[in-house]
């Protein structure tokens, strides 16, 4: 067990931090700076564990002595990643290609401690598209507008609409973090939500 101490989230997003803040536990939010790139013949989880492992390390560089909580999401077409799309048209096509397939997304989270590295998971999340179209994708990326989201929408939305099913066994992961997960990384460290003093 280790000492109770403060708990940063490496992340600036705010889907991630309004999923920390639902197990009432104090924290602080700190984005890394990393180049998030993907290597060359890197597969889609294997960037996920990786960005995540290095965002927490980068982090943990400023709050040596902090539980650092740190993730990275990706989300596969096949053998193509998908980006987060940035713009409309870049939306309407990534969506276009999800278009009654299956997309694996893939959400790691680490936690280090002491500056270094103690736990990590990845969680595999696999949506299958409804058969969509293109007056349904247009009205979805002009309500929600997930520039920001990989694979271009929002589940917590309307976005639920584009889905034919989902199988994951943490579905907190899909919005970006895993929350079983989490709560079991900080029980071995001696944090539990559900216990008073925590």
């Amino acid at each position: 067990m280790i000492d109770q101490k403060t708990l940063v989230l490496a992340s600036g997003s705010v889907y991630r931090r309004r999923l920390l803040e639902r197990l009432t536990l104090p924290f602080e939010c700190d984005p890394p700076d990393i180049d998030e790139a993907r290597w060359e013949q890197e597969d889609a989880r294997t960037m996920a564990s990786r960005l995540a492992r290095e965002k927490g390390a980068a982090v943990a560089t400023r709050w040596p002595q902090a539980l650092v909580l740190s993730s990275d999401q990706t989300a596969a077409l096949g053998d193509a990643v998908l980006n987060k799309p940035g713009d409309r048209e870049t939306a309407l096509a990534q969506l276009r290609g999800c278009s009654g397939r299956s997309v694996d997304f893939h959400t790691a989270v680490a936690l280090t401690t002491n500056g270094s590295l103690h736990s990590e998971a990845v969680v595999h999340t696999e949506v299958r598209f409804r058969t969509l179209t293109e007056h349904e994708l247009a009205r979805y990326v002009d309500i929600d507008q997930p520039f920001d989201c990989a694979g271009s929408f929002r589940w917590e939305g309307i976005g639920i609409c584009l889905f034919e099913g989902l199988r994951s066994e943490d579905p907190t992961a899909l919005e970006g973090l895993p929350l079983i997960r989490v709560a079991a990384m900080l029980r071995s460290v001696g944090v539990n939500p559900l216990q008073p003093g925590r």
